[in-house]
């Protein structure tokens, strides 16, 4: 009775919780962002004229539904991902939403708000080191592109451009934003595991309870 409640007990620990993203779930949010990427850029060329450098831009879109394929057809849809697993494609999301970013307007593109999306996941699920390193590499990105982009044309030569005080603003909110939604979504996700847990081992002693009357009844 002791060992199997160590045993359940251990698998509720942080370092185990950690384990509990599956490969699905990542791969049907990388579609989600994969569908989203293709609509916004052929709305940009085909609606407002924009001259894009799409051949960039598919190949940035193209490197996701790779990934997204290989990781179908090797590994099996219930595969839990291990805390570098998860680390590495929340990296590889970033990488490739900067490079698009970078092609299509830096922060001068409202889409640069996304960039958020990864820090939360990583956020959520991963630990405070990889959540560290995540937040700062997405803030390197971001400090890069207010100065180096590609940027957006019309196909009248028009360069859309916004004022420098609404790109220091852009970048000092997705910043905070930064900083703030990882620090509110790790503390949430802290107390839903505290709450998670104490409901488990309530539940488990009431088992245990339960048994040894049943116990006491038999003999």
């Amino acid at each position: 009775m002791s060992a199997s409640a160590d045993t359940n007990f251990d698998l509720l620990a942080p370092g185990r919780r950690r384990n509990w993203i599956r490969l699905r779930t990542m791969i049907l949010l990388r579609w989600f962002a994969i569908a989203g990427q293709l609509a916004a850029i052929v709305v940009a060329q085909r609606l407002y004229d924009l001259q894009l450098e799409l051949g960039l831009c598919f190949l940035a879109v193209g490197v996701s539904v790779v990934g997204n394929l290989v990781a179908m057809f090797i590994f099996p849809e219930t595969k839990r991902l291990s805390e570098q697993e998860n680390f590495m494609m929340v990296v590889f999301d970033v990488f490739q939403l900067a490079f698009l970013l970078f092609l299509t307007g830096g922060l001068h593109n409202p889409f640069s708000l996304l960039l958020l999306a990864p820090v939360t996941v990583s956020a959520a699920v991963l630990s405070r080191r990889s959540t560290v390193l995540l937040n700062v590499t997405a803030f390197v990105f971001i400090s890069l592109m207010a100065f180096l982009h590609v940027p957006l044309q019309t196909d009248d030569g028009l360069t859309l451009e916004l004022p420098r005080v609404f790109i220091f603003g852009q970048w000092v909110a997705i910043t905070i934003a930064l900083v703030f939604i990882s620090v509110y979504a790790r503390r949430i996700t802290t107390e839903m595991n505290t709450m998670s847990d104490a409901l488990i081992a309530t539940q488990m002693a009431l088992a245990r309870a339960q048994k040894l009357n049943d116990l006491g009844g038999v003999v």
